[in-house]
């Protein structure tokens, strides 16, 4: 198969991934993809970099063999911890979704003040705010887990009064910090932009990762001549390693679309 026509290959632990591919659709609706949610060993927050690592490399195998020709870790936890393991095992490109979001942080703030909000794994391994500042360390990064906000989403609670005092809850000190750019570091998050907006002040600028992601994407395929183009229909297919009936049922509130190509398998 011409490499531009291989489809491009995306894991994640569970469902959240899915805003990640939602912005890959939306930048790039000619590309074919494959997904694969690994909803038996949900959450890899609570595990060993070892079994992170090692749950991640049988991800990305099960993918490489389907002739992927890009890879994206669309999991915060594995990004922070298996990147490098990745990269060296395949031969095609690899982005997570940590670097992306931590760039448009330092490009978009003014004041250098950024917040950061993500699971408490994420935030624990510090990941954004290392790789904010490798670009700007002057950049000051002030982090915050928020755990409530994935079993919101997940129930679909995203706006309303129960999401909005979670909210508040949890960004008020953040907002008095005076920051001027919150990084949503958690693929669950996009789908709470509008509660969290209505929290922070309307100087304070949103950035998701996924979107940032599916940038970056585009730009790889491009400089690599791996880009389609508008030949072909574009193939969307879906692996879970459990539960399928559940993942489509919150995975189309996630993807904004139907999934009718899913299938269970065991890694």
């Amino acid at each position: 198969m011409d490499n531009k026509y291989r489809p491009i290959g995306v894991f994640d632990s569970g469902i959240g991934g899915l805003t990640v591919l939602k912005e890959i659709i939306k930048e790039m609706p000619n590309e074919s993809t494959i997904y694969l949610g690994d909803t038996a060993r949900v959450p890899y927050g609570i595990r060993s970099p070892e079994t992170v690592i090692r749950y991640s490399l049988e991800n990305t195998h099960f993918l490489y063999s389907k002739d992927i020709k890009l890879l994206v870790v669309a999991c915060n936890t594995a990004s922070s911890i298996s990147l490098d393991s990745i990269r060296r095992t395949v031969s095609i490109p690899v982005v997570g979704v940590i670097e992306p979001g931590a760039k448009a942080a330092v490009r978009t703030t003014r004041n250098k003040r950024v917040g950061v909000i993500g699971t408490e794994a994420t935030i624990r391994s510090s990941s954004y705010e290392k790789s904010i500042k490798s670009v700007d360390r002057d950049i000051e990064v002030y982090q915050l887990p928020c755990p409530l906000f994935v079993p919101l989403v997940e129930e679909g609670w995203v706006e309303g009064e129960i999401a909005t005092m979670v909210a508040e809850k949890y960004l008020l000190d953040m907002k008095d910090i005076g920051i001027d750019t919150l990084v949503l570091g958690c693929t669950h998050y996009p789908l709470l932009k509008g509660v969290i907006s209505k929290v922070m002040d309307k100087e304070v600028t949103l950035i998701d990762s996924a979107v940032e992601v599916a940038k970056e994407i585009k730009e790889i395929l491009e400089t690599s001549d791996l880009k389609k183009g508008y030949q072909g229909g574009a193939l969307r297919e879906f692996y879970v390693t459990d539960l399928p009936e559940r993942f489509v049922i919150v995975g189309e509130r996630f993807l904004g679309s139907s999934i009718e190509h899913i299938e269970m398998i065991k890694l």
